[in-house]
C-alpha cells in the first residue's frame, strides 16, 4: 500500500506535464502501455501504463529543459561546444532513466542499451522487459532520435539500428545491453540490496568473492551520445 501511495503522488506531481503530453502523444502513450502489457502474461497493465505516461511525459520536459532546437544532431554540437549543457543521447536516457526508477517497477525491467558503441554512430537508449525476459525481447524508449517525441518500438524491429546499417537491412540489431547502466537503473531492486549484503558477510569470512554491483557514485558520466 506504501509503495502503490508513492506511485500516486509520483505520478500527480507530473499531471499538469501529463495533460501536455496527452495532447500530443495521447494514441502513442496508449499503445506503448499495450505493447508493454503483451510482453508477458506477468506484466502489471497499469505499471506499463505508467511506465508509458512517465517515459512520454519525461521527453517532452526534457525536450524544453534542453532548450532543444532544430534536431537531435544539432543540439549534440551545441552541447559539444559548451552552448549547451545537456542533450546528447545519454543524456536523455539517463534523465528518462532516473525517472523510471522513482516508479520501483516490479513486472517491468529497465535496461540500458547501446548501439555502434565507441563510433560516430553511437546512440544510447533505454530498453523496458518484462522479468526474467532477454534484453533482445524488449522494447526500445530513445528520446533523443525524435528530439523529445518519444521513440519506441521492439528491440529487433529497429531498423535504424542494424549491424548492416548503411548496406540494407541485416536484420540483426546492433543494440547492445550496457550491464554497467543497467546495474545503475535496476539499483532500487531489494534482491539487489540482499546480494550486496550477502557479498560483504561472505567477504568478511574469509572469502574471496567481490560484489560486482555499480554504485551510482560510479555513473556520474553519461555515455558518449
Amino acid at each position: 500500500m506504501f509503495k502503490l501511495s508513492l506511485s500516486i503522488l509520483f505520478v500527480c506531481a507530473f499531471l499538469p506535464l501529463a495533460d501536455q503530453a496527452f495532447a500530443k502523444d495521447e494514441r502513442s502513450i496508449r499503445n506503448l502501455g499495450k505493447a508493454l502489457t503483451g510482453l508477458s502474461s506477468d506484466v502489471d497493465p497499469k505499471e506499463a501504463e505508467l511506465v508509458a505516461l512517465t517515459a512520454h511525459t519525461t521527453a517532452r520536459k526534457l525536450a524544453r529543459d534542453y532548450h532543444v532546437v532544430l534536431n537531435p544532431e544539432f543540439q549534440a554540437f551545441l552541447v559539444n561546444v559548451g552552448a549547451r549543457k545537456r542533450g546528447w543521447c545519454g543524456h536523455w536516457a539517463q534523465d528518462i532513466g532516473t525517472q523510471l526508477k522513482e516508479l520501483k517497477l516490479r513486472t517491468l525491467v529497465v535496461h540500458w542499451g547501446v548501439a555502434y558503441d565507441h563510433t560516430s554512430s553511437e546512440n544510447n537508449c533505454l530498453v523496458v522487459t518484462a522479468r526474467n525476459q532477454p534484453f533482445t525481447d524488449g522494447i526500445i524508449l530513445d528520446g533523443w532520435r525524435r528530439a523529445g517525441r518519444l521513440f519506441w518500438c521492439p528491440v529487433v524491429k529497429d531498423d535504424e539500428y542494424e549491424v548492416e546499417q548503411h548496406y540494407g537491412h541485416s536484420g540483426i540489431t546492433a543494440w547492445k545491453e550496457n550491464m554497467q547502466w543497467s546495474a545503475w537503473l535496476q539499483d532500487y531492486e531489494p534482491d539487489k540490496a540482499k546480494s550486496k549484503a550477502a557479498a560483504a558477510s561472505k567477504a568478511s569470512k574469509g572469502g574471496s568473492e567481490r560484489n560486482e554491483r555499480v554504485s551510482i557514485s560510479d555513473l556520474t558520466q553519461p555515455p558518449t551520445p
